[in-house]
């Protein structure tokens, strides 16, 4: 094998070594490529995530809005009965001094 041979050899070797590395570069982006269809599905679905993690904001604000409302109305309810458990407590022993004041005047 002469000089011009052997750098014909060779360089048809190099260029088949190139077209194969071409090739299964080609091979492997064609398989992981990421298609439109999938990149609209994706962008619908962050969509959706936005959306449901915006609802889920105004849910939790709103429960937290109801439970002070509630805690405040059951605060005010805890005060009239005290208040009224008082009256009554008060009205008991109102009722009971005229009891014995009226038997007190009987038996008198």
């Amino acid at each position: 094998m002469n000089r011009t041979e052997f750098i014909i050899a060779t360089a048809i070797i190099l260029f088949i070594a190139f077209c194969l590395g071409w090739f299964a570069n080609w091979l492997i982006h064609r398989f992981t490529r990421v298609s439109q269809s999938d990149i609209g599905e994706l962008d619908k679905m962050a969509q959706s995530l936005h959306e449901a993690e915006e609802t889920r904001d105004q849910a939790i604000t709103y429960l937290q809005q109801r439970e002070a409302e509630i805690t405040n109305q059951l605060s005010q309810t805890e005060a009239e009965l005290r208040a009224a458990m008082d009256g009554l407590r008060d009205a008991r022993q109102e009722a009971e001094e005229l009891r014995s004041y009226i038997e007190r005047q009987n038996a008198g």
